[in-house]
Parts: C-alpha cells; structure tokens; sequence
C-alpha cells in the first residue's frame, strides 16, 4: 500500500514573512512555524498580516504538533492567534521557548500552551512524524531545522539558515546531520529563498564587530542601537564592544528588555551585571559613557526609534551629537518607513548610521553560494523553494537546475497550493485558502479587498459628508445643505466650491426620481472632479422632517 505525504503552504511563498507550512500524513497534521507578516505602505491602518488558518481550524483536532524553527515575528507572531484554534503541544529550542513564554504572557495564553523544550540533535516523534532538529546558523541563536521521516520518504525543511564558519556564538551549521540525510535519502527539500538573489556567499555575523568598533572609536555622544528585540547575537555584539570602550548598557523598550532578560537567564547573552543599567539611570550619566539599544530598525512609527524621530518618546528625546545605528535590513515593503526615519533622524542632528553606508548588518540568510552548497549536501530528489516573493523562489529553482535538478522535479509554488508526494512521485493537489488575514487594533479584522480600496481612497482624496435636510411632504429643503470635510478642502477653495456643491444639490433635488442619495453622491463626485481633478468619497445623509 503506498503511502502519502501532502505539503500545505499557508504563508511565506509569495512573499517575506508569515510562514507557516503544514506536513500531512495519514489524517494528521504538523505545523512548522506561524508567522507574521509587515503591511505594505499601502495598507493602511493595518498592524499585520498572519496566515489564512481556515484549514486549521477546519482540521483542527488533527493537528498533532506545531514546530516553531526560531525566534523571530516572521515564524512566530501568529503564535496566539493559532492557539485560539488549536491547543496541540509546541515544540522550540530552549532561547525560542524563552521568547515564546513572553510572547504568549503578553497575550495571556501561557495557560493555553503545551510547550516542550527540544535540543538541536535530537529527535522526537510527533504524530507520525519522527522529526529531527539539528543546528542552523541565523541571526538569532538556537535555530534549527527539520528532517521529517514518514513512511512516504523523508523532507528536509531548512528554516532561515546560513552557513556561517565564524558565527557569533561560535556553533557552526550541522553539516554532518545535512551529509547524513543524503546517505538516507531525501525525498524533498523545501528551503529558504530570502537571498536568491544574492551572489557568493552572505557574510560572517563576525564583520559586524568591526563595524561597531569604529562605531563606539568614533562617537563623541551617545550610541543608540535599533535592531530586532529578538536579534540576541547583536545584543551580545554590543555588550562586548560597549565593555571594551567602557560603555554601560541600556535596553529600552518592553520587548527589547523582556527578551534581553530570557536570554540572559537561559545562557544566550552574557554581560555582566555591572555593564546593564537602565534607561532612567543612562539619561543621568556622561553621553559617551552610554550605549541604548532600542527597537524600530524598520521604521515603524510607533517603536521608539521612530518616536524618536518624530520627537514624540516619552523617556528622551534625540540630541545634537548623538550616534544612531540601525542594525537591520529593510524588510521588502518597509524601505519608504525606515528611510523616512532615517531622514528624519538626521534633520534632528544625530549622526545616522546604517547598512547601505556601513557593514553594521550582514544578513542572517543564505546567499547563492550556500543554496547551492545546501543541495549538494541534502542530495533531494525534488525542490520546493520557500520564504520569498515569487521572484525569490523562481530565482532559487533556477539556481537548483544549475546544480543538477531537473526542472520536472522542481516546484514554485505559491500559498495554499497543495503537494503531494506518492511513491517518489510529486503531483499538485487542490488549492486550500490561503489569503493575507489583516490584524486591525485589537482583533483579527475582517477586511476584504473593497475595504482597503475604500481606505486608499479616503488617504489618497479624504471625504466630504453632506446632510440635506427635507420636508416630509413637500421634498423641498428645509434648511441650506451642511458640507463638512476632512482632508479634502483646500486653503482658498471651501468657500466656493460648497457654494457650487449647494447649487449642484438644488439641482438634483428639482429632477430627483429614484435613488436621492445615490443621484447625491453621484453629481457631487463629478463636480468635485470637475473642480479639482481629485476624488473624494462622497457621503450623502438624506433626512426628512
């Protein structure tokens, strides 16, 4: 009887973030990571994007374990929306357990999770599923990924990886476990492709070090540091250089401090205790004797950096001679925002330092050379790229035929189309949902593609809302129609066009015969046009007294 493993992709092939893969067998399910995703500049109003978990919850008592390869928002901040569908147990090395537990008190879910902690090199069967973690190098410590052995062949997942001989916490990629799954066979390999496009090899986590020392050498003021609160091995960085120029160190920010403070207590960040202070204590010392490591590398508006360059933080503000440093890479979509900020930063007298101008960030992801190296070393049978735009994964399978992979066994393909293999054959299956699911304020919200074009449309030309008010019996106007508007109305222009609005009400009003308020909004729409050659939304409130 042959035997059959189904692949779901449920994030992270077509775009950066929100990955999330489901590995079926025999009716259960194991899911590998569930992450978010950052909104476009277009998105307005929209916090973040988490996967479309309807399969989930449609299968929901077949889920019999959830892998989470790492700690970053990518593969892990869906986390507690997940846990509202399924309660299985989860399984994470020990520092991405630690920035689970926090993720999840935050969300008041800790009594809701079954976690089990798991060390690279071992091996624990879940389900049906015997999987093996073993060591990967990223940008943050403890990563893994996964062999997958089921009756139907075994699956390599790879998670974020790069092959780093000098890494910063000084344990190396497992070659040996990657060598060891090609001796055994492997069915198929599904791979990072973040840096497909990249030539060579991505750089050791090591070139930072220097670019911190002329950092801290160079800096008269104060050093300000925003990276990811879950980059642990740059916090390790800092605190090194920061105790080599007589430096103390402060964490701003919830996150920041909570993960820096897990990973001290599990052995992942050493500084001493004499080296921590806190914010308060860092704004009453010298400046150059002060380094802060905050969040806000990517430019959101909301963190402390970009409050900063707004001068809206509460704590402190930014001074004439400070150095500010963005230890991170734009995440793709989030350019505008980080640049945005960093001008802005400028305009506020620091002196800015960042990784188009400086090497004080080095990608945590593989580049060509080491996709390459990665199948040569796992031998697979088939290749499924993931964790990228569609152009990432279509460069990674070209880079997979130059290696020898015929391109019949390599498969882009995108979330929520399903694969399946069978007797060491693959074949594509029915697509499952799969779309972007937005989270607006507090909640999962239900917008729709009308809904956001509705929200481009008011930023892009705001809104006039007029009232009319009718006699009952007569429909003539009781009173002057009431326009009011917001971002619409223009320096010089209100006065005349709400007496041209008003004429054109009148008008509609002596010829009306049907929908009132749809005639309404429509003449309205045309006349603002016609005036202005911009579209606001029109709203119109008809009222009869």
């Amino acid at each position: 009887m042959s035997s059959v493993i189904r692949v779901i992709p449920l994030g992270g092939l077509s775009e950066v973030g929100r990955n999330m893969m489901l590995y079926e067998y025999e009716g259960q399910i194991l899911i590998v990571d569930s992450g978010l995703m950052f909104p476009e500049n277009d998105m307005v109003g929209i916090d973040y994007i988490i996967p479309d978990m309807t399969y989930v919850a449609q299968h929901a008592d077949q889920v019999c374990g959830i892998v989470i390869t790492h700690g970053h928002e990518d593969h892990t901040g869906s986390i507690q929306h997940l846990l509202e569908i399924t309660q299985a147990p989860i399984y994470a090395t020990p520092l991405t357990r630690g920035l689970l537990e926090v993720k999840l008190a935050r969300y008041g879910l800790m009594q809701r999770a079954v976690l089990n902690t798991v060390q690279a090199g071992e091996t624990r069967q879940i389900g049906p599923f015997q999987v093996e973690f073993f060591h990967v190098c990223h940008s943050v410590p403890d990563g893994v990924g996964l062999g997958i052995q089921t009756p139907a062949g075994l699956i390599v997942h790879s998670g974020d990886y790069k092959f780093d001989h000098t890494p910063v916490d000084n344990w190396p990629s497992d070659y040996a476990k990657l060598a060891e799954f090609s001796r055994r066979g492997v069915l198929a390999l599904f791979a990072d492709s973040t840096n497909a496009e990249r030539a060579g090899w991505t750089p050791s986590e090591r070139v930072v070090d220097a670019a911190f020392d002329d950092v801290f050498r160079e800096a008269q003021g104060r050093i300000i540091i925003a990276s990811f609160a879950s980059l642990i091995s740059r916090m390790q960085q800092v605190a090194n250089v920061a105790a080599r120029y007589h430096r103390k160190v402060a964490f701003a920010g919830p996150s920041m401090i909570d993960n820096a403070k897990i990973a001290r207590k599990l052995g992942y960040l050493e500084i001493a205790d004499d080296l921590l202070i806190t914010v308060e204590q860092a704004l009453t010392m010298p400046a150059n004797e002060v380094v802060i490591l905050c969040t806000g590398s990517q430019g959101e508006p909301t963190s402390i950096l970009g409050r900063l360059s707004t001068g809206t933080n509460r704590l402190f503000d930014v001074c004439e001679g400070d150095t500010i440093v963005l230890s991170s890479h734009p995440i793709p979509g989030n350019e505008e925002n980080v640049y945005r900020t960093i001008n802005r930063l400028f305009a506020r007298g620091a002196k800015v330092i960042y990784e188009a101008i400086a090497p004080v960030h080095v990608s945590g992801h593989a580049s060509q050379e080491e996709m390459k190296l990665l199948i040569h070393l796992t031998r697979p049978q088939f290749v499924i790229p993931m964790h990228g735009e569609l152009r990432h994964l279509r460069q990674h399978a070209a880079l997979a035929e130059q290696v020898g992979i015929p391109a019949e066994r390599i498969a882009v393909l995108q979330n929520g189309q399903v694969v399946a293999f069978e007797d060491g054959q693959m074949r594509l299956e029915e697509e499952v949902p799969a779309g972007m699911v937005f989270v607006d304020g507090s909640g999962v919200a239900n917008i729709n593609p009308d809904v956001m074009r509705q929200r481009e449309e008011l930023a892009r030309d705001g809104v006039v809302m007029v009232q009319v008010v009718l006699d009952r019996y007569s429909g003539g106007q009781v009173q002057e129609a009431e326009l009011r508007s917001l971002g619409f109305w223009m320096n010089g222009e209100a006065t005349a066009l709400m007496t041209g609005a008003r004429q054109k009400i009148a008008d509609v009003l002596l010829r009306a015969n049907g929908n009132l308020n749809r005639d309404l909004e429509k003449e309205l729409g045309n006349y603002f046009f016609a005036e202005t050659r911009r579209r606001p939304v029109v709203m119109v409130s008809v009222v009869r007294v």
